[in-house]
């Protein structure tokens, strides 16, 4: 298996990930154990609610997204983790039978200046439903070994 490094990671689209489906009884589980409000439990409090149905939670979502960061590129990648994430904005509810896309793009690759035999890289994704709504927009750095040749570093 190929192992991504810093120099893979260059400024525009990277990839397109998933499809991967959601379904009601995975909703509920998660909310369960990690987010148990009433519109990710309970139909009836759902509907009532301004979310208008059952909608799974947003750090579902964000787990959702970081599988799928994982199994798109993230597991052969020379990554070294990552310092946090800078923006995460939620913008429309998980569904039960949605099938989520991930679209990654590089908004910046750098060389650390403190460490430079690794590079940051600021990764820009969005999650949308089969219809194409925008469910999840996030922004996160993530800091990757760099290839080391010769007078590279």
């Amino acid at each position: 298996m190929t192992t991504l490094t810093f120099e893979d990671f260059t400024p525009g689209h990277f990839g397109t990930f998933g499809p991967r489906h959601v379904t009601r009884e995975e909703i509920l589980a998660f909310a369960a154990e990690f987010d148990p409000q009433p519109m990710h439990l309970d139909e009836a409090a759902a509907n009532a609610s301004m979310l208008k149905g059952l909608s799974g939670s947003g750090w579902h979502l964000s787990s959702l997204a970081m599988r799928m960061l994982f199994d798109g590129f993230i597991g052969r990648t020379a990554s070294l983790g990552s310092p946090g994430v800078n923006e995460m904005r939620w913008l429309a509810p998980l569904r039960p039978g949605d099938d989520l896309t991930l679209d990654v793009s590089v908004a910046e690759a750098r060389i650390s200046k403190s460490r430079p035999e690794t590079g940051i890289v600021t990764l820009k994704s969005t999650i949308r439903n089969a219809a194409g709504v925008v469910l999840c927009e996030m922004e996160s750095p993530m800091i990757v070994r760099r290839r080391l040749e010769a007078g590279a570093v």
